[in-house]
């Protein structure tokens, strides 16, 4: 994926990333026939399955927002994860010839799901679009405003999420650490790549914790409807999710003991 008009250096690493992540995923799984071929056509997904994933070999796709030209998907990127996301309407199109690979979408779902590590490529890679197409959005509707969603920066010091505070976003740190805090004492790390902030989101209550940037971080924020609507559309992602929570709060009751001991000693 690249974002169309200006694209915003802190961009950059994560589409890297995320472009190299849909053949990790798929590798040892086989097509679901021969590769498809697309020219010269004003909306692409007419020409698809709807049962069926598609990584893209070569060419270029134009992806339309609101009929406004807002990225492009080029080779490696992964076609066909709408179904059940609630994400502004948008269609592709392309001019010179674009080729597909096809896979089984339950057969997809079902090798991710065997797999511990595909399922948190994933998540990266859903929550990575995601955040993506929010602040492209945002730069579009809004550009003289800093977007509530999409991608926020923080210096040394600034709190990314408050204790008590509502929970309207999921948060991704994409560059930079973060250190969790409970009434004031510190409990824990917030490492690049982790989700944090989705407790809250599940539960409905407010922020049980401070997060503090430790050193100049970029986060992805994911307004809490989209990302309940991502857990809802793929319950294989929210089991993996919820098998990272459950290690985090095990890591976050062994700081509290710890501290506790030491304020005993």
């Amino acid at each position: 994926m690249y974002l169309t008009g200006e694209q915003p250096a802190y961009a950059d690493q994560l589409i890297n990333h995320l472009q190299s992540l849909p053949n990790q995923l798929l590798e040892g799984l086989e097509p679901a026939g021969p590769t498809l071929e697309i020219a010269n056509q004003q909306d692409v997904e007419i020409e698809l399955a709807d049962n069926q994933l598609y990584v893209i070999e070569s060419g270029l796709l134009q992806a339309w927002v609101d009929e406004r030209p807002v990225f492009l998907l080029c080779e490696g990127d992964l076609l066909g994860l709408r179904q059940g996301l609630d994400l502004p309407a948008r269609r592709y199109s392309c001019e010179d010839p674009v080729r597909l690979r096809p896979y089984s979408r339950n057969a997809v779902l079902a090798y991710i799901h065997a797999d511990s590590r595909r399922q948190e490529l994933f998540t990266q890679y859903l929550v990575g679009q995601i955040a993506l197409l929010s602040d492209a959005l945002a730069r579009l509707r809004q550009p003289d405003l800093r977007p509530s969603t999409g991608f926020q920066h923080y210096a040394a010091g600034e709190e990314l999420i408050h204790q008590g505070d509502e929970a309207d976003n999921v948060f991704i740190i994409v560059e930079g650490h973060a250190e969790a805090f409970v009434d004031g004492h510190r409990v824990g790390d917030v490492q690049k790549d982790e989700i944090f902030g989705a407790m809250a989101v599940f539960t409905g209550e407010q922020r049980s914790a401070t997060v503090i940037a430790s050193e100049p971080c970029t986060v992805m924020v994911i307004p809490k409807e989209q990302f309940i609507s991502l857990m809802h559309s793929n319950p294989r992602i929210a089991h993996s999710l919820i098998e990272s929570l459950a290690r985090r709060i095990h890591l976050l009751n062994q700081e509290v003991t710890q501290l506790r001991s030491d304020r005993d000693a």
